[in-house]
């Protein structure tokens, strides 16, 4: 038996009884589970690295926001399913501030968080053209866009762009699009989990064969300007944040309020249809829905049967913080910093102990600190890596579970306590010791 911290015996009931035949491809909510009861029952703090959940307090502009708007009344009444007026034009114009994109008011609508934005994108592209009927992945990514695509039926593609950066995107995206079955292509931006930054050459390329090949890109923003080594947070000044809107008109920004404005339990987002696809028309949605465009089908078809609306006061809160950063009021990127601050700790304590970082360049620059990093250990696999991992307390995801094709875990800097990096260093210690 193990000398752990956890005991060995404890940590093989826990998964037996959560019926899961390979852990090395655990979800997220299964592994949280799993940590989760390991902790109450066994007494052992754990060091919670799995989940994405954001570590800090919601924004002050949006609680208060919310507030005056629930006083007001707005709980009784049901949203307009496009959107508030207030949050439309404060959503373009957030866009035009700190990406430097025009995007009207009319494109921009609230969806319950991120997810539900990725979930009508992937559902209305696939519906445009029955000759494309697939989504391409541009991996690593987060692990249940995947399982929406399994719960529609749709089918994917994917690749691990660990060694296809730079010139060599191009031949290798092409080779997918050039079969003519691509409806749309999701990749996020910095990535989850690696937090490589795809550049704004990389991105031409996306943009430039999305229009050749009539493919829409779906550009999830969840870490909106958080790559931490440029000063992204001056509204209306260059740099921006890099997006693929410069390069195509086949677009839709995918913008959260969980993780930039730590407002995740609001579940509050907002999907940016260009212009031109707004407008668009498409034969395969004619057939479906008797006319409309992409825009309009996208808002008064699917998304009206998903969810007829998004919480109305979640959407003055959202508008508010918008409005307040585009006024350079509120510098949200401030308060987000710190997630690059306890990644930097994290990378530090884990390479002392033999650990090294998986996705550890970035175009030649180093990966930047921020929301996720990842690790690996020598002679063993991702999977393998998880699981002992969880005998000391520590718990993550495998690699595998977000596409990549690289031997690690995820490690997430969300949950970390101020007291936990010596708790870290001690595990790890420990490890290391066990693992020589």
């Amino acid at each position: 038996m193990k000398n752990t911290p956890i005991p060995e015996n404890a940590v093989n009931t826990a998964i037996e009884q959560m019926n899961i035949r390979n852990f090395e491809k655990a979800t997220i909510r299964e592994v949280v589970a799993i940590a989760s009861k390991l902790e109450k029952d066994t007494g052992t703090e754990f060091i919670h690295m799995e989940m994405g959940v954001p570590g800090l307090p919601p924004s002050a502009v949006g609680v208060k926001a919310e507030i005056a708007a629930l006083e007001r009344g707005v709980a009784s009444i049901y949203p307009v399913i496009d959107g508030l007026p207030e949050l439309k034009n404060e959503a373009s114009r957030f866009i035009k501030a700190f990406i430097d994109i025009d995007v009207a008011p009319q494109g921009c609508v609230p969806v319950v968080g991120s997810m539900q934005g990725s979930f009508t994108s992937f559902l209305v592209c696939g519906q445009c053209d029955k000759k494309k009927d697939t989504i391409l992945f541009i991996d690593p990514g987060f692990p249940v866009q995947k399982q929406q695509i399994t719960v529609m039926g749709y089918k994917y593609e994917s690749f691990d762009v660990y060694d296809f950066r730079g010139e060599k995107l191009h031949d290798k995206l092409e080779s997918y699009l050039s079969k003519g079955n691509i409806a749309a292509i999701i990749y996020s931006n910095p990535n989850n989990p690696s937090w490589i930054c795809l550049k704004e050459k990389e991105l031409a390329v996306i943009g430039q064969l999305a229009t050749q090949y009539d493919t829409i890109v779906l550009e999830d923003l969840a870490y909106f300007a958080m790559d931490f080594r440029k000063d992204l947070s001056c509204p209306f000044q260059a740099p921006f944040q890099p997006s693929v809107a410069r390069y195509t008109d086949n677009y839709i920004l995918l913008i959260s309020g969980s993780k930039a404005f730590s407002y995740a339990g609001q579940r509050i987002g907002v999907v940016a249809i260009s212009d031109k696809l707004y407008q668009r028309t498409f034969d395969g949605l004619t057939q479906r829905y008797g006319g409309g465009s992409f825009g309009s089908v996208f808002i008064h078809r699917a998304l009206y049967a998903i969810s007829s609306g998004v919480s109305h006061s979640a959407q003055y809160a959202m508008a508010a913080m918008l409005k307040a950063a585009s006024d350079g009021a509120y510098n949200f990127l401030a308060e987000v910093k710190e997630y690059g601050r306890r990644a930097q700790k994290l990378k530090e304590i884990f390479c002392k102990h033999g650990f090294h970082l998986v996705y550890d360049s970035d175009l030649g620059d180093p990966v930047a600190d921020g929301f996720y990093f990842t690790i690996g250990y020598p002679g063993l696999t991702g999977g393998e890596l998880m699981k002992e991992l969880i005998y000391y307390g520590i718990s993550s995801i495998s690699l595998v579970t977000t596409g990549s094709q690289q031997e690690g875990i995820r490690a997430c800097t969300s949950f970390i306590k101020d007291h936990q990096y010596d708790l870290l260093d001690e595990r790890l210690a420990l490890f290391k010791a066990q693992h020589p």
